[in-house]
């Protein structure tokens, strides 16, 4: 886009060269109210109330009027209509020489919500002093009902050349030619700045009598004086009333239209002496108590004509001449030669054209004031870059007159050796509250030593300053400082947080900007890190405008909005933080992109501005400017869903089975599920939100009874209508069959969310959508349900003794066996030797309250291997074993979950291997038996089963005989040596 070069310069100096995407502002129905893309309507944008009907003040510092690009100011309604042009642009000055064309109307607006007036600045607004333009800057007040009302231009000084000046012009019959004395008025008169704010002609003749030629205000411009000069005529006289004339022009001549504050020059042009000369006297007295400044020409034709010694008219001129005399006098041989003075007397006259020539440095002639502004409690905060040699400064407007700190009040934080660096101090002016020290101002200065900084100051009547603070950027070229935002996060009136914006910081490869964040801490701002953006586009210039907002997200602490608008291709993005306690949530809560919003936005995020319900919703609607456009995001409520969930009863009680399911008995519930929903701004407490639920039970053991999918665990796509604190609970019915598992609760998942989350409200941020609520289940115990269990554990084994082994195996009387087991003890027990396996019958049983977590461990000498755990088919119970292969002697079962009361039996048997590779002369089996209150069980000593044996193992010896047989050996020399061996008879032992 190809911007005028005026404009350039304003846009340069903001953007200088070089989360989430939803939640509570609606992105799908904003109102984009468009305008003219060359005007650049949008470049700045307020809300604005009149009496209770909003709009919005838009500005298009490129908007023409007439033939002169002035800029302007927009009135737009905020729903719906056009806008109108409020032709501020041809607001005029008087007594000023205007230079309105490109002046930059709109490029900067500051809303006073005391009286509902607004400020629109011209900062490149000029106006002429001499030969020269001086952009001093001009801003117009503008009343609640968008009426002009006051001009406010600080910086605006008269210029040098405002003048009241009087020519006395000698027509008497002496003048001769009466043409030259003519010339001479009009080519003085060309040299002459006429106009409001400069000069002002006004021409008297005198001779015998004095005459009004015209006035001081009859002529404003050279032209017309120049055209009403050339038609006057020499009146003639036999006498030069010189004095009278003096007088006349005095008294009557500087009275008639004459300006308060200008400087009165006289101009007395004479051929010869004065015939009232006794009165030059008091007449010169009175000039000089009425600061006339007077320069007199004594035309000596006559003299030289007539070979006249001129010496006491010359004396007479030069008395009449304001001192010096080598300043104000003049004399010229003739009338002709009055040509060749009206260089010399015009530069006498104004040579400072505006500024002292010895002079090196401008004050505030260029100091382009209201290139920001601001409202503070007295008056209105102007920056003014331009001022003192583009340093720049800030001045005051206040109802008392205007405050201008002098250059010096300056010098501590910008010294006078920095002076051609251009800091651009006032790019952006705002202000912050203390506790202690009450308002301070704040000012960037974006260009300061090329990283910028930020001052925080107090500005005195007496045009001096108190710097409190000043804030330092750390990279050349970020332009720090040019955007600066106090924000009073929780609405006591005083700031918590100060934001600088550094929209052209450099980072990670590409220009993408920066928002510095600094917490106020006992009346000093301190570093507290930066704003995140979201995306890190390159030359995004995120920080380019940031805005302090009223609560957004209507959750009591106002907020921040800042602006990218070269993101994303130069369509622009805002981004939204939240505000919580007396801080600043760093990460965005919501990105609004151009794009989301309508095709063709251009720096979108401009500006911004946020502190009006704009269609009486209750709710803070957001104002955002681009190029060409103005968009306004509406608000939307946000609500918090309330979800509870109860069990009737409170506890699964699977001793009490009071209902059949599929035939069979069950425990059978009701789940109560609750939903209240809550907005959080009091005016939608009538409005209603539809709530979407599922209620999900967990996958185990039971199905709902009722509305649900047959069998199923999901009571789905539910959806209700509410309004803000109405409660709707739902029952839930479900029921409980036979598990395997009575200590692990049955859990319901409920998910919920708004039936329709892209209109109405919208769902607090972070507020949770999911509840989880579990059901327990009673654990059979006392009213402490405290359960205090009885375990007991017996365990035998058919091994047999010596005795039982005699009787039943060799089948021996009892006393025979008497005589047999004389030789063992009594404890010996017989392995026979067909035996593999030793099987245990055990019972464990409970004679207490419910066991929870019971475990038997089985250990077992090292000549059993364990083989097997079969349980009984009366048991009442179940056991498991846990398969662990690193423990080859050692056995863990879980005992059935609960292990219940009431003389609970698992009745179960054991089978053990005899090791192949290990031979003991005992044998050992350990069964114990705990749960996890073990420590409350008084009788302890019966968990544990113990079989331990002493063995011998049944011989296994087979005898066998054979037939005799010879063997010979043979054996040298002659003879074999041979051997008898007799046969083997078979038996065994």
């Amino acid at each position: 886009m190809d911007l005028p070069r005026g404009l350039l310069v304003a846009w340069a100096l903001s953007l200088w060269p070089g989360l989430t995407d939803t939640f509570n502002m609606d992105t799908r129905k904003p109102r984009i109210i468009a305008g003219s893309r060359a005007a650049f309507f949008g470049y700045t944008v307020q809300q604005h109330d009149i009496g209770g009907k909003k709009w919005l003040v838009v500005g298009a510092p490129l908007e023409t009027n007439g033939h002169q690009k002035t800029g302007d100011v927009y009135k737009c309604p905020v729903t719906h209509g056009n806008c109108t042009k409020l032709n501020l642009g041809r607001v005029t000055l008087s007594n000023v020489s205007e230079r309105k064309d490109n002046m930059r109307l709109g490029l900067s607006l500051a809303t006073n919500p005391k009286d509902n007036s607004f400020l629109a600045c011209s900062p490149l607004w000029s106006h002429e002093c001499g030969s020269s333009y001086y952009t001093t800057g001009m801003c117009s007040r503008v009343n609640s009902n968008f009426r002009f009302s006051k001009t406010v231009a600080p910086a605006l000084q008269r210029c040098q050349t405002y003048m009241d000046i009087i020519i006395v012009l000698d027509g008497s019959n002496s003048i001769y030619p009466w043409v030259e004395v003519q010339h001479f008025l009009i080519n003085i008169l060309k040299k002459f700045y006429i106009g409001p704010g400069q000069i002002q002609v006004g021409v008297v003749q005198y001779g015998e009598d004095v005459v009004h030629e015209f006035h001081l205000n009859d002529y404003r411009s050279v032209r017309d004086v120049v055209e009403a000069a050339s038609h006057i005529e020499q009146r003639g006289g036999t006498e030069t009333r010189t004095a009278f004339g003096i007088e006349f022009a005095r008294s009557e001549a500087f009275q008639k239209g004459g300006r308060k504050g200008a400087k009165k020059v006289m101009i007395v042009i004479t051929d010869g002496e004065s015939h009232d000369s006794p009165d030059l006297e008091k007449v010169i007295q009175q000039s000089e108590r009425d600061n006339v400044t007077r320069y007199a020409v004594a035309v000596l034709g006559y003299y030289n004509r007539r070979g006249i010694n001129p010496e006491a008219f010359l004396n007479e001129i030069k008395y009449i001449a304001s001192d010096p005399d080598d300043k104000h006098f003049f004399n010229v041989t003739d009338e002709a030669a009055l040509k060749d003075i009206v260089d010399a007397l015009g530069d006498r006259i104004f040579s400072l054209e505006g500024t002292n020539k010895n002079e090196t440095s401008f004050g505030l002639e260029m100091s382009q004031t209201g290139f920001s502004s601001h409202v503070v409690e007295d008056g209105i905060l102007l920056g003014a870059v331009g001022a003192y040699d583009w340093n720049g400064a800030v001045l005051k407007e206040t109802s008392g007159g205007k405050v201008i700190p002098l250059r010096e009040s300056y010098l501590k934080e910008f010294p006078e050796e920095l002076k051609n660096h251009g800091a651009y101090l006032g790019y952006t002016v705002t202000s912050v509250v203390s506790s202690r020290q009450g308002w301070v101002y704040v000012a960037g200065a974006p260009r300061f030593n090329h990283t910028g900084k930020a001052i925080l100051f107090t500005m005195h009547n007496n045009r001096s300053l108190t710097i409190h603070q000043a804030l330092r950027g750390e990279q050349i070229g970020s332009y720090y400082g040019s955007e600066i935002t106090s924000v009073d996060i929780d609405g006591d009136g005083v700031t918590d947080v100060l934001l600088v914006g550094a929209p052209m910081y450099f980072s990670e490869g590409r220009e993408q900007g920066r928002v510095y964040v600094y917490n106020l801490r006992q009346n000093r701002f301190v570093y507290n890190g930066t704003l995140k953006d979201s995306h890190n586009y390159q030359n995004a210039r995120f920080g380019s405008s940031i805005a302090s907002v009223r609560d957004l997200n209507q959750d009591s602490y106002n907020d921040v909005v800042v602006g990218a608008p070269l993101e994303d291709n130069h369509r622009g993005a805002i981004y939204i933080f939240h505000g919580f306690q007396a801080s600043l949530l760093k990460t965005p809560k919501q990105r609004i992109a151009a794009s989301d919003l309508a095709p063709g936005l251009q720096y979108f995020g401009c500006s911004i501005h946020g502190q009006l319900d704009l269609n009486e919703d209750g709710l803070v609607d957001l104002a955002v400017g681009a190029l060409g456009n103005a968009v306004i995001l509406w608000s939307r409520p946000v609500v918090q869903i309330n979800a509870s969930l109860h069990f009737e009863p409170s506890k699964i009680n699977i001793f009490h089975r009071d209902c059949k399911r599929s035939g069979r008995d069950a425990t059978c519930l009701a789940a109560f599920l609750c939903f209240t929903p809550v907005f959080l701004a009091p005016h939608f407490e009538t409005d209603t939100v539809g709530i979407r639920y599922n209620a999900t039970m967990d996958e185990r053991r039971y199905a709902p009874r009722a509305h649900l999918d047959e069998g199923g665990d999901r009571y789905t796509n539910r959806a209700v209508l509410l309004s803000s604190g109405q409660e709707h609970c739902e029952r839930i019915n479900f029921h409980v069959l036979d598990t395997a598992d009575y200590v692990k609760p049955v859990t319901f998942w409920v998910e919920y969310s708004l039936e329709d989350p892209d209109h109405g409200p919208v769902l607090d941020d972070g507020w949770p959508t999911t509840l989880r609520v579990s059901v327990p289940f009673w654990n059979g115990c006392n009213e402490d349900e405290h359960c205090v269990p009885d375990l007991l554990l017996d365990a035998r084994s058919d091994l047999p003794t010596a005795m039982e082994y005699c009787q039943r195996v060799l089948g021996k009387t009892v006393q025979d066996c008497s005589v047999y087991t004389l030789s063992f003890d009594t404890t010996v027990f017989i392995i026979e030797s067909t035996r593999r396996r030793v099987p245990v019958e055990a019972v464990l049983e409970n004679r207490g309250e419910n066991a929870y977590s019971t475990v038997l461990n089985i250990s077992q000498s090292t000549n059993l291997q364990f083989a097997s755990l079969i349980q009984k088919d009366d048991s009442e119970g179940s056991i498991e074993c846990v398969n662990e292969e690193r423990r080859l002697h050692k056995k863990v079962c879980n005992v059935s979950y609960p292990f219940f009361r009431a003389k609970a039996k698992v009745a179960f048997r054991l089978d053990f291997e005899f090791s192949k590779s290990v031979f003991l002369h005992h044998l050992e089996i350990r069964l114990t038996a705990g749960s996890d209150s073990d420590e409350d069980e008084s009788t302890k000593e019966d968990n544990t089963a113990l079989l331990r044996f002493h063995l011998k193992y049944e011989a296994d010896v087979l005898f066998t005989s054979n037939p005799p047989q010879q063997t010979c050996e043979n054996a040298p020399p002659r003879r074999a040596k041979c051997s008898h061996r007799p046969p083997l008879s078979s038996g065994s032992l």
